[in-house]
């Protein structure tokens, strides 16, 4: 994997606690579907996407799927979602309300209020400093966490294997005609391949001992620090904070109580 991504205070911080806080500003927002909570925890997050470090062009271009997603999901749930309240356009399977317009923009501002930070916080983590602390502080079976990373290392190979692969049967004169019929080709060999190559992978961890239920010893500890537990707490900090504002105002709305 190439450096990481940011050189903020926040791109230093241990990769459990970036996840713990991940999980601590998700997990509370998905009870509430109202867009006051949501407002207020992406507003809370700016500072913590600012320290991460990332460049203008690294934010946006890794958040772009996002922007992408919440205009499109508030856009559909307005057209089509509950009907409640004042009707403002209806049109055979279309009907937009006041009802629908409130919660598109729940859905928008939540879906950045959970996703920036998820997104942000992971550009910044190696995985293999996040398999150490997967196995050294959460405790995860050491044989799941190195297979897990043993899988995202090889993910790296699939563009060069894919564009090896164009090539090769570009140079045999494999699929010329038909874009589509080239395609699924190159992605069915792209698939032998990578069977191939996982088991061969399996086989050299097996024979060096990484299924051994014995207990293993790292490279590099992984421990949190005192930072790491201010990330963590500026994690829940942010939720409770957007929880309570919700409360007070009275916009606050269940999921389950729906």
């Amino acid at each position: 994997m190439s450096p990481r991504a940011g050189s903020g205070p926040v791109a230093v911080r241990n990769p459990v606690a970036k996840l713990g806080a991940a999980l601590l500003i998700a997990l509370p927002l998905v009870v509430t579907i109202d867009p006051v909570s949501a407002l207020v925890a992406l507003l809370l997050e700016i500072p913590l996407l600012l320290a991460a470090g990332l460049s203008a062009r690294q934010f946006w271009l890794r958040t772009l799927p996002l922007w992408i997603a919440a205009p499109t999901s508030a856009v559909t749930i307005a057209l089509y979602g509950a009907t409640s309240g004042h009707v403002y356009v209806e049109w055979l399977f279309v009907r937009v309300s006041e009802g629908s317009l409130l919660l598109a923009a729940a859905t928008f501002l939540r879906v950045l209020a959970i996703g920036l930070p998820a997104v942000v916080l992971f550009v910044t983590v190696d995985p293999t400093d996040l398999a150490d602390g997967l196995a050294q502080i959460v405790r995860l079976p050491a044989r799941f966490v190195l297979g897990a990373l043993a899988g995202m290392r090889m993910l790296g190979l699939l563009a060069d294997d894919w564009r090896a692969l164009s090539l090769a049967r570009r140079a045999r004169g494999v699929a010329d005609a038909g874009r589509l019929r080239r395609v699924l080709g190159t992605a069915f060999a792209l698939f032998v391949l990578a069977i191939r190559r996982g088991s061969s992978l399996a086989t050299a961890m097996e024979a060096r001992a990484f299924g051994a239920p014995t207990a293993r010893t790292w490279a590099r500890e992984s421990r949190l620090t005192g930072g790491d537990g201010m990330l963590l707490l500026a994690g829940a900090a942010i939720s409770a904070t957007a929880l309570t504002v919700s409360i007070a105002v009275g916009a606050f709305t269940p999921v389950l109580g729906r």
